[in-house]
């Protein structure tokens, strides 16, 4: 994290999502109807291999090897080797007028892979940091399968608490009473992600992006949709808020969990500390570099909006891990809540170590302010 906050870049950057999900848990249903949706122009979809989808019906060009354009107007490009140089070269091609303009890029991920990485990358790599930022991740999760996975497989738990936005799959497969289950779990993992339900991949493209704190359609900042710290309950380090659900079924259920947190669950925190008083930018710093050195691996993400002393505007900040983006200075306050607010999702790391830290540095950062 750089020591002073700059203004948000004035340039718009593609925006890229990543899609991750547990193996089986539908990314290749999704991509094959997102691919055809007439929303997906503009968008260029980063995949495997074109084998995962099928082209043949739709396919309006050819533009080479690993490049086809499909007839709703979406770019789909294979990546052969590095993520970097692939996103590098795409974003020259789209300078030069060899493929058709796109303002999105939609990542396919693995399905062991760990978000993190990527979303190192595009904060770092500055063939790619200057020219792309994080959107959104989006994590599919198999409703047949979903509790064992999250039982057995650590990733998959974290690839939910990371998750922007999560996308049920195969929910026509099970009963009411299990999906609800499953819905409560998802909650309590991540209570900030909007949960949609897809069956057989049908989902509109519309409610997967635009989730960053930059709004393409406004051109403007939307801390609210980015942020979404209303769903996380005060003091409620479980996060078991239901302010996620944008799907359209009725609950009909008391919001009560049938089922026992396992060891992975238990692990995952999801809060919002509150502020109500400006926050002293010297300490704020000492504060997130302590939390880095001693529990960067336990930070899976953090988000937030600041008030600063001294300061008329809100300061947006954001982290994953090890990693912060530069710290941006928005132009205003997009409304007249003025308290500091700051999204956590962390891993066997309890809130009371970074509430304690942060006190305790604000106050000897008063004890010093003449």
């Amino acid at each position: 994290m750089t020591d002073a906050p700059g203004a948000a870049p004035e340039t718009e950057p593609v925006q890229v999502s990543l899609l991750t999900g547990f193996l089986g848990s539908g990314k290749t249903t999704l991509l094959n109807r997102l691919v055809k949706h007439p929303d997906m122009v503009e968008t260029a979809v980063l995949i495997n291999e074109f084998g995962e989808i099928g082209l043949d019906h739709q396919l309006v060009e050819r533009i080479d090897d690993n490049t086809v354009l499909l007839n709703a107007g979406c770019l789909c490009c294979t990546v052969q080797g590095d993520l970097v140089n692939a996103l590098s070269d795409l974003f020259i091609r789209r300078v030069k007028e060899k493929v058709p303009y796109f303002r999105r890029v939609l990542i396919e991920t693995t399905g062991l892979a760990d978000p993190a990485p990527i979303i190192h990358m595009l904060m770092t790599a500055p063939v790619v940091s200057n020219r792309y930022a994080l959107d959104g991740i989006i994590t599919t999760v198999d409703a047949v399968n979903a509790d064992g996975q999250l039982n057995r497989h650590e990733e998959s738990v974290k690839q939910v608490a990371v998750a922007d936005r999560i996308v049920i799959t195969k929910s026509d497969l099970v009963e009411p009473a299990e999906l609800r289950a499953l819905e409560d779990r998802l909650a309590a993992l991540n209570p900030g992600a909007p949960r949609h339900l897809a069956v057989m991949g049908d989902l509109a493209p519309g409610v997967l992006f635009d989730t960053g704190l930059y709004d393409p359609k406004t051109k403007s900042v939307d801390v609210r949709r980015w942020l979404r710290d209303e769903s996380y309950a005060p003091n409620d380090h479980e996060g078991h808020g239901h302010d996620g659900h944008e799907h359209e079924h009725d609950h009909g259920h008391d919001h009560h969990h049938a089922h026992d947190l396992n060891r992975h669950d238990a692990s995952i925190s999801a809060f919002c500390i509150t502020r109500d008083e400006p926050l002293d930018w010297e300490a704020f710093v000492a504060w997130i570099r302590i939390l880095i050195g001693q529990h960067g691996e336990k930070l899976l993400r953090i988000k937030g909006i600041l008030n600063i002393a001294g300061r008329d505007k809100p300061i947006a900040v954001h982290g994953v891990q090890h990693l912060f983006h530069d710290p941006a200075e928005l132009a205003a306050w997009p409304d007249d809540d003025r308290r500091s607010r700051l999204v956590f999702i962390t891993r066997d790391l309890d809130r009371s170590v970074i509430e304690d830290k942060l006190d305790s540095l604000s106050e000897q950062a008063a004890a010093l302010a003449p």
